[in-house]
């Protein structure tokens, strides 16, 4: 199982141009549009040479994240959920 830590939490508009493919990925997975002010939490997977998009207003718990990493084989760290616990 791979750990799951928090690159950054970023509205839309501000996103790093780096981590674009990933969220435009996890947008046409999820059927979304984005929005400049939409909220995203950027998990690098380790081990790997990817990153986990979460859009923050798609959940409204931290147990909901955690089955979706689950889900992708990744386990997220301790400080990171208690970060983006902040954020929902």
């Amino acid at each position: 199982m791979f750990v799951a830590t928090l690159d950054g939490i970023f509205k839309y508009s501000d996103l790093p141009e780096e981590y674009e493919p990933y969220v435009q990925f996890k947008a046409a997975i999820d059927k979304r549009e984005l929005k400049p002010t939409d909220e995203m939490a950027i998990l690098n997977i380790a081990g790997t040479s990817t990153h986990h998009v979460l859009f923050l207003d798609s959940y409204s718990t931290t147990d909901e994240i955690e089955q979706e990493l689950r889900d992708a084989d990744a386990q997220i760290n301790h400080t990171t959920l208690k970060i983006i616990g902040g954020h929902l």
